[in-house]
């Protein structure tokens, strides 16, 4: 992180109102040169006045010394500069002062009326003692030298430093304002890199949600299955061989079909379009796994669709669940991903009546409406004969992807136990 210009004024305080010993240094030596100037100037101003000369060499090295506080009010030393010119003193200092005054933060109006009086001021007086000089023969050039020596003397002595100290001025509050500007962007460089990772780990979060749910879907129901067949094959394998050979067949099929969509997700997982592993972000994971499940569909022609619906209860009757579909509305086409949801539910609510109330009658009814399509699976209270379960352990994670994939689409998603000791699963889903 860079320095920031407060932490750098700190660093570096000097004594009093300096902000740093160089400074501080400076200014003595600036008003030490004035003070010795205005001293040697004030020797003469005295014989002139008809004053002792110590004064005038007193008066001299204090105004001189005024320079000491230029940066703090240079207001004062430019008043003091103007004050002391008709005695013919303090030309350093009228110079350095101007300067400061006008680098300063100060308005406009009192920079250009402090120095319009010592304009003035350096006008008048040059004008007097190049007068003066003529009349006692010092000078023999002409009247015109006179407005002429007084112009150029008074411009000489006021509009540079003038000009200097407004670029100088200028040029410094450029600086501040480019150095603020600076440790502002890398403050909101800093605060963007924070809540960048913080979108990162959100990110990171959802994706890992994703992927679960999606290997959830794609491969849960059929393994549930498998495991509900393989305990009804160990249950009539002596005393029915023929259901027993059908179930075997069944758990086949089932387990071939489970291996054939885990190898497309694990295929589209592994391919990094050429890229190494370890720069492909979780992001592309989870795309990927969504591509997977996509690819499942279309190339396999077994993918969740509505189409399918009465094979997937076919396969559950085939387990020993008694299901009734019912299907109300004009059957039509809906969008990939509004169908592959309606079956992901229907799906998943099967495989929760599979795991948790083996042999009860369940109830799967399907609405097609003008604007959504509705589904609805009930189950009734086991039966004590059927009550027996197959073992298949609960994860927690089928009703909540469910709500998940129905919210994600702006539907309504309800899942609850009903009066009669049941469990009913609904949602509704828009149809565009």
């Amino acid at each position: 992180m860079t320095t920031t210009g407060e932490e750098t004024t700190a660093d570096l305080r000097g004594p009093l109102w300096w902000a740093r010993w160089r400074s501080a240094a400076f200014d003595m030596s600036l008003a030490a040169v004035s003070a010795v100037e205005c001293a040697m100037e004030g020797a003469p101003f005295a014989r002139d006045a008809g004053i002792p000369v110590e004064a005038g060499v007193v008066f001299g090295l204090f105004a001189g010394s005024v320079l000491l506080v230029r940066r703090q009010w240079p207001i004062a030393v430019v008043l003091v500069a103007i004050a002391i010119t008709p005695a013919q003193m303090g030309f350093l200092m009228g110079i350095v002062g101007l300067y400061t005054l006008a680098a300063s933060e100060m308005p406009r109006r009192i920079i250009a009326s402090l120095a319009g009086m010592q304009l003035v001021g350096t006008l008048i007086v040059t004008f007097v003692r190049v007068r003066q000089s003529m009349d006692q023969g010092r000078l023999t050039v002409g009247d015109w030298f006179i407005p002429f020596a007084a112009i150029v003397m008074s411009l000489g002595l006021t509009a540079p430093p003038v000009l200097l100290g407004l670029y100088v001025g200028a040029r410094r509050r450029l600086m501040e304002s480019l150095r603020e500007r600076a440790d502002s962007l890398e403050r909101e460089l800093q605060l963007l890199a924070e809540r960048a990772e913080e979108r990162a780990e959100w990110a990171r979060g959802e994706e890992r949600t994703r992927i679960a749910r999606e290997m959830h879907d794609v491969v849960a129901h059929r393994v549930s299955l498998m495991v509900v067949h393989a305990a009804a094959l160990q249950a009539v394998a002596r005393k029915d061989p023929e259901k027993a050979v059908r179930n075997a067949a069944l758990v086949g099929d089932m387990g071939r079909q489970a291996l054939t969509e885990l190898r497309e997700m694990l295929g589209v997982l592994r391919s990094g379009g050429g890229q190494e592993r370890a720069s492909v972000p979780l992001a592309v994971v989870g795309v990927a796994a969504a591509a997977a499940a996509s690819r499942v569909v279309e190339e396999s022609g077994e993918g969740p669709c509505l189409e399918e619906l009465e094979e997937l209860i076919g396969q559950s009757a085939a387990a020993g669940m008694v299901v009734d579909l019912s299907v109300e509305g004009e059957v039509r086409s809906y969008a990939a991903e509004v169908e592959q949801t309606a079956f992901r539910v229907v799906q998943e609510a099967l495989t929760n009546v599979h795991k948790h109330a083996a042999g009860a009658k369940t109830h799967v009814r399907l609405a097609h409406r003008v604007a959504e399509i509705a589904m609805q699976v009930e189950n009734e209270p086991p039966s004590e004969a059927g009550s027996s379960s197959a073992g298949l352990p609960s994860g927690g994670n089928g009703l909540v992807g469910m709500k998940e994939r129905v919210v994600a689409l702006g539907g309504v998603f309800v899942s609850g136990p009903t009066e009669a000791g049941g469990f009913r699963v609904s949602a509704v889903i828009p149809a565009s």
